[in-house]
C-alpha cells in the first residue's frame, strides 16, 4: 500500500516538516540564541516579517567614489602610490585604495563628494579630471577618460559587512543589509524594522573612521618631523593646529583595538568606552606616549576645549574631534614603568551617553571604506500600524485567492472527489512553502506574498492539466493511467522549466523586491513539480482505476 502511494506519503512527510518549521520552538532555546540581526518571529508561528509587514525604515544609497582600472602600478609601490594620490587630492591616505592583481592595479578614491569636470579641490570633493591629474602626478599613465564614477565590488562587499556589524552592534533586531541593482545603478540597501528614519540615518551616515590623536606642546620654534601641522587627523579636518603644538595620530582607525567594552561612567562621571589594545599596538602606543610627554604625571592636564592647551588625547571620528581628555597620573606612570604593555587598557570618552554609544559602535564595527551618498539615494519609513494593515490585507487576499480557486474548480468539475483533493493539494503546497520560508529565516514582505499568490494560481493550473488529461475518457487500468499521467507531467515539467528560466535572472540579480517574488515563485514551482503534483496523481489513480 505504501509502495503504491509513496508520492502521497512523501507529501505528508513534507507537510509535517513544514508544520514543525512553522510552529515548533527553535532549537537551542529560541530567542536567547538569536543574533541581533536575525528577523524576529511575530505571532504564534515562526514566520518572520520584513519591512512591509512589520514597519520600519529602508535606506538605499550608493557609495561615493571614483575608480581607475587597469593602472600600471609597480610591485611594492601600492603604499607610495596611495600616499602620492592622497597628497595631490588633499585627502586622507585612508581614502585612497590601491589593489593589484592580474598584472594591473585598480585605484579608488573615496572623497566626500564626486563633483563636476573641473571643480576646485581642497574641500573633500574630487572630480574625475582631478583624480586623473593626481594619478599622473604619481607617475601613472591615466587620462580622465579612464576614470569611472563608482567603486568596485570588493568595496561594496566590505561596506555591506561593516554596515551589518553596525546594525548588529547597535542592537537593531531584524536589520538587513544588501546590495541591490536599480536602473543599472548599484546601491546598498539597509532595512531596519521598527526603527524611525532619523535613528537609522544617523547610524549609517558617517564612515565611522576612529583615530586617537596625541595633541601636545613642542619646545622652541622647530616643529618635529613626526608632527602633522595641518590638522588633527591627516588632513581630514579643516581646523589647523596652533603654533607651538603638535598632533600625531597614535592609533589609526580601529586596527589597534582588541576588546571594546560597553559604555560606562568614568571617575568624573563622564560616559566612557573602556578599550583594550592588541599586543601589537600596545608597545608602539606606550612608546609614543613616552616620547610625546604623556608618561609624565605632571603633564596630566588638558584644556583643549577651552584654550587648545595641555597634553591631550583626542578622539577623532571622521576628522572631527568628539572628545579630548588628559592622561591621568596612574596611566601616565604605567606608560613610564612599562606596565601598560602588560595590561594595555584605558578609557576613551565622549560628551554624552548617546555619542559614547555611537563611538563604541564605530570602534566595534569598523569604518566604512567609502561614504554613503544619502542625497543620491532614497529612504522610506513605514508606520508599524500601516504594516499591520498590510499583514491583514495580505492574509485576506490569500484567502480570497484560495476561495476563488476553489469555487472555479468545483464549477469546472462538479465532482467533489476530484475538486476537493485538488484544492487541498494546492493548499498543502502553500503550507510547505511557508514552512520553507520559516526554516531559512526568510523575512516575508509584500513581494513574497505576491509570489505565494502566483504559486496558488500556477499550482491549480497544473492540477487542472493533470485532471483533464486523465479524465478525458474512462481509465480502467493502471497502464493507461500511467501513460496519461506521464504525458501530463511532461507538459507541467516544460511549463515549470520555462517559469524557472524566466524567473532565474530576477532571483540571482539584486533587484530589490523582484528578487523576493522570483525566489518564492521558483521554490513553489519546484515543490509543486517534485512533490504535490505527483501526490495528486496518486489521488486520481485511486479514484479512477480499478486497482
Amino acid at each position: 500500500m505504501i509502495r503504491e502511494n509513496w508520492r502521497l506519503v512523501l507529501l505528508v512527510v513534507f507537510v509535517v516538516a513544514g508544520g514543525v518549521a512553522l510552529f515548533a520552538p527553535p532549537l537551542g532555546g529560541g530567542a536567547a540564541n538569536a543574533t541581533a540581526t536575525a528577523p524576529t518571529a511575530d505571532g504564534p508561528t515562526n514566520l518572520q516579517f520584513g519591512l512591509d509587514l512589520s514597519g520600519g525604515t529602508q535606506i538605499r544609497a550608493p557609495l561615493v567614489g571614483l575608480t581607475a582600472e587597469g593602472v600600471d602600478v609597480a610591485p611594492g609601490e601600492q603604499a607610495n602610490t596611495s600616499q602620492a594620490v592622497a597628497t595631490a587630492l588633499n585627502v586622507s591616505a585612508a581614502d585612497v585604495q590601491v589593489r593589484t592583481g592580474n598584472g594591473s592595479a585598480t585605484v579608488e578614491v573615496f572623497p566626500e563628494r564626486v563633483t563636476g569636470p573641473e571643480s576646485a579641490n581642497g574641500t573633500g570633493n574630487v572630480s574625475q579630471a582631478e583624480f586623473a591629474r593626481a594619478l599622473q602626478s604619481a607617475g601613472l599613465d591615466v587620462s580622465a577618460g579612464d576614470i569611472s564614477e563608482g567603486v568596485t565590488e570588493t568595496t561594496y562587499e566590505t561596506a555591506v559587512n561593516t554596515l551589518e556589524n553596525k546594525v548588529n552592534e547597535a542592537g537593531l533586531a531584524g536589520g538587513t543589509v544588501q546590495t541591490v541593482q536599480s536602473a543599472g545603478e548599484q546601491y546598498i540597501q539597509i532595512e531596519v524594522p521598527n526603527q524611525n528614519r532619523s535613528e537609522v540615518r544617523d547610524l549609517v551616515a558617517d564612515q565611522g573612521r576612529v583615530a586617537t590623536v596625541a595633541y601636545f606642546p613642542v619646545e622652541g620654534n622647530r616643529t618635529p618631523e613626526y608632527c602633522n601641522p595641518d590638522s588633527w587627523d591627516n588632513a581630514t579636518s579643516n581646523e589647523t593646529v596652533p603654533d607651538g603644538y603638535c598632533s600625531v595620530t597614535v592609533l589609526q582607525s580601529q586596527e589597534g583595538f582588541g576588546t571594546i567594552s560597553p559604555v560606562t561612567r568614568g571617575e568624573a562621571g563622564q560616559p566612557v568606552v573602556p578599550v583594550t589594545l592588541t599586543d601589537e599596538a600596545a608597545g608602539p602606543f606606550a612608546a609614543d606616549m613616552r616620547q610625546y610627554g604623556f608618561a609624565d604625571p605632571a603633564n596630566s592636564t588638558c584644556q583643549f576645549q577651552q584654550s587648545r592647551t595641555g597634553h591631550c588625547l583626542l578622539t577623532v571620528v571622521d576628522g572631527r574631534v568628539v572628545y579630548s581628555a588628559e592622561v591621568v597620573p596612574n596611566l601616565a606612570r604605567s606608560f613610564a614603568s612599562g606596565d601598560f604593555e602588560n595590561r594595555p587598557e584605558y578609557q576613551t570618552s565622549a560628551p554624552n551617553v548617546s555619542e559614547a554609544q555611537d563611538l563604541r559602535v564605530d570602534l566595534q564595527a569598523g569604518a566604512l571604506p567609502a561614504r554613503l551618498n544619502l542625497d543620491a539615494g532614497t529612504s522610506q519609513f513605514i508606520l508599524p500600524s500601516l504594516a499591520e494593515r498590510f499583514k491583514v490585507f495580505s492574509l485576506v487576499t490569500g484567502l480570497v485567492a484560495v476561495l476563488a480557486v476553489a469555487v472555479t474548480v468545483f464549477i469546472r468539475y462538479r465532482d467533489p472527489r476530484v475538486a476537493a483533493p485538488m484544492v487541498v493539494t494546492a493548499l498543502s503546497e502553500v503550507f510547505i512553502l511557508l514552512g520553507f520560508a520559516s526554516a531559512i529565516g526568510l523575512a516575508l514582505d509584500l513581494s513574497h506574498i505576491a509570489g505565494f499568490i502566483a504559486v496558488i494560481g500556477t499550482g491549480v493550473d497544473d492540477l487542472v492539466i493533470i485532471a483533464d488529461e486523465i479524465l478525458q475518457s474512462d481509465v480502467k487500468t493502471g497502464r493507461v493511467f500511467k501513460s496519461r499521467f506521464r504525458r501530463a507531467l511532461w507538459v507541467i515539467g516544460a511549463a515549470a522549466a520555462t517559469t524557472i528560466v524566466a524567473m532565474s535572472p530576477l532571483a540571482v540579480l539584486s533587484l530589490g523586491d523582484l528578487q523576493g517574488f522570483a525566489l518564492v515563485t521558483i521554490v513553489g514551482v519546484l515543490i509543486g513539480v517534485l512533490i504535490t503534483r505527483p501526490a495528486y496523481g496518486n489521488v486520481l489513480r485511486n479514484l479512477v482505476t480499478d486497482g
